[in-house]
């Protein structure tokens, strides 16, 4: 069982062009499903297409009656993306029901593994269109969302196979769910930094953006002493600074501010006006809202100093999501047996499991990411972590009773 082959083979279901660019119900996107279909035939799955594109294999267990468990992941990427990112979710719980298969081990529950058409929100100005079905959170207006090429999703999804007049049924019942597991690259740098090939995820962080303007006013920057100016950029380099002291000041919260509008933006005039955004992330929402109050409170006493007037505002915020504890108990259990450090992490990133929630109880397994690289041609995870994944899959799957 080479995993890289699987990848690399995948990987070739793009545009042509650096990295992975595959985008829902578009012929990579038509290839891509044709792989993974004989893959989940290989490993015994079941297969079929639902009406939010969602290709599924299904592992039914012998016990009749029994529960299922959802385990999957998004199949499509970004503009020149990295090859891991997604697909692996799909490939490597494929792979670990193949070993099961082979070595006639039964579950007394089904399996579900869902290869999810549109995570990423790229071709349409929307995403988790699966998951959110599922959930039956999607909105329906959403379908007539248009491309660049002014196709809707409505007739990507025809065009695709699918009756989105269907959607609405997709709804599960939560009852008869176990839960959703989704395996992922992490994204980031911890696990490697730790010098693990897996890590346990303990909840998807809460997002929130605000949105702030600094005003001054524009004059001469060789005629205008350092006193009497009113710069509104260097004002808003103040709050740059004291935003990341509260951040490193805090466990388990992000705070980044990486988009500036300057005016005028030249080179000999003092600034008038800044426009930035703060964004904020934790797995706790109580200690982001609190740390929020604290920024702001910051900036209000940056801006009065400096004598400027500022405008701040929330433009978006989505809650954080935890993972399930006796999920994740099963999870330290998995590593236990495999004599793994189970260490757990938060993800800051936002996952297919972050809609799932609203349906049922959800985990996530992370796999270590080479330099922390993500959505970038050079993503790379090692075939040895992948390996190791698939051992924790399997040994996740054994000690999950119902």
């Amino acid at each position: 069982m080479n995993i890289q082959n699987y990848i690399n083979t995948i990987a070739k279901c793009s545009r042509p062009a650096e990295g992975v660019t595959r985008l829902p119900f578009t012929n990579d996107h038509v290839a891509a499903n044709k792989l993974l279909k004989k893959w989940m035939t290989d490993a015994g799955l079941k297969i079929s297409l639902d009406a939010a594109g969602t290709l599924i294999g299904r592992y039914i267990s012998p016990i009749k009656n029994s529960k299922t468990l959802l385990i999957g992941s998004h199949q499509d990427s970004g503009y020149n993306s990295g090859r891991y990112d997604g697909i692996m979710g799909i490939i490597l719980p494929i792979l670990a029901l193949k070993e099961l298969n082979k070595k006639k081990i039964s579950l007394p529950f089904n399996v579900e593994i869902l290869a999810f058409a549109d995570e990423e929100g790229v071709r349409f100005p929307t995403a988790l269109m699966g998951p959110r079905s599922l959930a039956g959170t999607f909105n329906l207006k959403d379908l007539k969302l248009k491309d660049k090429n002014n196709i809707t999703i409505e007739q990507a999804l025809k065009n695709f196979g699918c009756n989105p007049k269907n959607i609405k049924s997709l709804k599960r019942n939560k009852k008869k769910l176990l839960g959703f597991f989704e395996i992922h690259i992490e994204q980031g740098p911890v696990l490697e930094s730790k010098k693990l090939a897996v890590g346990i995820v303990n909840g998807i962080s809460g997002i929130s953006r605000l949105k702030l303007e600094i005003e001054g006013y524009a004059s001469h920057a060789g005629t205008t002493p350092m006193h009497l100016r009113k710069d509104s950029l260097a004002a808003t380099a103040e709050v740059i600074n004291t935003v990341e002291k509260i951040a490193n000041k805090n466990n388990n919260f992000l705070a980044t501010m990486a988009s500036i509008e300057n005016k005028p933006n030249s080179v000999n005039a003092i600034p008038a006006k800044s426009i930035s955004f703060i964004e904020c992330r934790s797995v706790d929402d109580l200690k982001r809202k609190r740390l929020e109050k604290e920024i702001i409170k910051k900036v209000k006493s940056i801006c009065k100093k400096r004598k400027l007037k500022f405008n701040i505002n929330k433009t978006y915020d989505q809650s954080a999501v935890s993972c399930d504890k006796k999920m994740i108990n099963k999870l330290k259990k998995s590593f236990n047996n495999l004599k793994l450090n189970p260490f757990v992490l938060m993800s800051g990133a936002t996952h297919d499991a972050s809609a799932m929630s609203d349906l049922c109880p959800i985990s996530m397994l992370f796999v270590r990411s080479q330099k922390g690289l993500s959505h970038n041609p050079k993503e790379f995870t090692s075939e040895n972590d992948m390996q190791i994944a698939v051992k924790v899959i399997e040994k996740f799957l054994i000690n999950y009773k119902q």
